[in-house]
């Protein structure tokens, strides 16, 4: 039976993701910051999910200390580690960069991209040592493809734009071992990451809704398709993608005749 780690997962996509994983009867490590809410959420878990075999464990992927804990503490709850997801990730406000206080560009920087760099540096290293090697995933977004551009994320997109090339990099420099690393691009998810920004902004916020509905997806739809394609070990250098150029366009000619509301239950907060 494999096991998955997977940081930031007790909220949003990565609790999503570890939900399916479990539904497959696979052995998962969640992680978050604040020890309340992942043993709070390991508790919820085992409610769902009677009898799986779920680790918690708290740790701030920033500090390299507690990313190589997190990895120990895998090894010791199961043996061995097969999929390492770095998940994590924070948006920034939705203010113009010099606009921002510089304490939150820094946690962007470090969430996103130096969150990722650790968790590369342990799970790849761990992976060597182990037999039969491994996969680490890291999760792209907004401004990954180097062409997205908005006034109000270019922190969060360099951060992803980097972390594109981090992924590209080192599936090269694994090449030829039993370590893969790939991307995960799950498109625009319906979580607190995209909604946050926005609040107390209703005028931008409803600007927003507009293409949010025409591209966006609950995390319940999103999160099948990528536990089933994590499974499936793809190859190194590849991504897990959800919205599709094909399916982009599918979905602005569908907005021609129908429209969605993702946000149904969401829209008192704005």
């Amino acid at each position: 039976m494999e096991t998955i780690v997977i940081t930031g997962s007790t909220r949003g996509i990565g609790l999503g993701i570890a939900k399916e994983l479990l539904r497959r009867q696979r052995r998962i490590v969640i992680n978050g910051r604040l020890d309340s809410a992942v043993q709070a959420q390991k508790a919820a878990l085992l409610r769902e999910f009677p009898g799986a075999q779920i680790a918690a464990f708290a740790g701030d992927v920033t500090q390299y200390d507690q990313v190589q804990q997190l990895w120990d503490f895998a090894v010791r709850s199961f043996g061995k580690v097969d999929v390492w997801i770095n998940n994590a990730g924070v948006m920034n406000g939705h203010l113009h960069t010099w606009e921002l206080p510089a304490g939150e560009l820094q946690k962007v920087v470090e969430v996103n991209l130096l969150g990722p760099l650790f968790g590369c540096k342990v799970a790849i290293a761990g992976m060597m040592r182990q037999p039969g090697g491994g996969h680490v995933y890291n999760f792209e977004g907004f401004g990954s493809n180097g062409r997205q551009f908005h006034p109000y994320m270019s922190p969060y997109g360099s951060t992803k734009t980097a972390v594109r090339y981090l992924t590209k990099a080192l599936a090269r420099e694994t090449k030829g071992s039993a370590v893969k690393v790939g991307a995960i691009s799950p498109g625009i998810v319906v979580t607190d990451l995209l909604r946050d920004p926005y609040v107390g902004k209703p005028t931008e916020w409803a600007k927003a809704k507009k293409i949010f509905n025409i591209l966006g997806d609950h995390v319940e739809t999103v999160t099948p398709y990528i536990a089933e394609q994590v499974l499936k070990r793809r190859k190194s250098g590849e991504s897990i993608e959800w919205l599709t150029f094909g399916k982009v366009l599918r979905r602005f000619l569908g907005a021609l005749v129908s429209k969605r509301d993702l946000f149904v239950t969401a829209s008192a907060a704005h």
